[in-house]
């Protein structure tokens, strides 16, 4: 049995576009990607990237043009059905809820659909994940659920068929911070009791809170990936020293910070204190020894976060799709 629960191997998906439809676009263009089991893995990337068609490639929902991709080992071209059976796709909203049932008179439904076997089994499965994503005491319709508690309704749903592998296509979107940290947290629960789930996203506070690794796709390919740790420690972007003091001649001693190879700017607080950015993590230690024989000992180092690794890999693309 292979270690990894997804494996993705040269896979490619184009799409038809202009008037005679002859000409192709890449969708995803020789994608290869493998995600342990018991894993959360990161899929970030601009909108128009590839991410979502890459899930649910991954869901059978689509087909891939070529190459080839399997979920806990089954093929999800040629093993279909073996496939579905592993796995489970949370795509958030409105759809697939019926509004006018409570939480748990959907999940019973979905049970029966399933096959769960006796109502007494479905009870029993139904009462762990209503417990799991905190909805045990909620006994509403869902039309009256906000965004937040309809989330946790559709991984409920997913969970409810224990798939080896669960894939989340951006779960936290429109939700408040307290709802989002909410769910975090069960995915983070759901991954240490075995499941495999793979997290699309564009919160990059998110991915670095829940992933254990995380794969940028642009523009159809993989970027990189790697854990988010590793990630930040190999940005050799800008770093931000923040200076919680003056010194004595403090305008004359900015200066003499701003002439030092590779400070890229020092910018005073009006409260007090500065922030001086330097070009790469080498330049930073020259700069807090010029603080320190100015007598200056209060400062912190600004470290790159995932923000700023996804920033520097997309580039100037800013609202741009395609």
């Amino acid at each position: 049995m292979t270690s990894d629960a997804i494996e993705i191997t040269d896979l490619c998906r184009t799409f038809p576009v202009g008037s005679g439809r002859r000409t192709v676009k890449y969708a995803l263009d020789n994608v290869n990607l493998c995600v342990a089991r018991g894993s959360v893995h990161g899929l970030l990337g601009p909108n128009g990237a590839g991410k979502s068609t890459l899930s649910k490639i991954l869901a059978t929902v689509l087909l891939p043009t070529s190459g080839t991709a399997k979920v806990m080992g089954a093929d999800v071209v040629t093993e279909t059905d073996r496939a579905r059976g592993g796995l489970a796709l949370v795509l958030g909203g409105d759809r697939g809820l019926y509004q006018r049932l409570t939480a748990r008179q959907n999940l019973e439904f979905w049970a029966t659909l399933h096959g769960m076997g006796s109502p007494r089994r479905a009870r029993k499965a139904i009462d762990e994940v209503v417990e799991l994503v905190g909805l045990s005491s909620v006994d509403q319709t869902v039309e009256r659920f906000s965004r937040g508690m309809k989330q946790r309704v559709h991984l409920a749903r997913a969970l409810l068929v224990q798939p080896g592998v669960l894939i989340l296509d951006e779960p936290t979107m429109g939700m408040d911070p307290a709802a989002a940290h909410a769910f975090r947290q069960i995915v983070v629960d759901v991954s240490g009791s075995g499941t495999t789930v793979l997290l699309t996203t564009h919160d990059m506070r998110e991915a670095e809170a829940v992933c254990d690794r995380v794969s940028l796709i642009n523009d159809g390919r993989v970027a990189f990936t790697d854990t988010p740790a590793e990630l930040r420690r190999r940005s050799d972007g800008e770093q931000r020293i923040e200076v919680f003091e003056t010194p004595p001649d403090g305008e004359s001693r900015c200066d003499e910070l701003r002439e030092m190879p590779r400070v890229l700017s020092v910018e005073t607080r009006r409260e007090g204190g500065f922030l001086v950015t330097v070009d790469g993590r080498d330049a930073v230690n020259g700069v807090l020894a010029a603080l320190v024989g100015m007598g200056v000992h209060g400062f912190s180092v600004a470290h790159p976060t995932l923000e700023d690794v996804y920033l520097r890999a997309v580039g100037g693309r800013g609202m741009h799709v395609g």
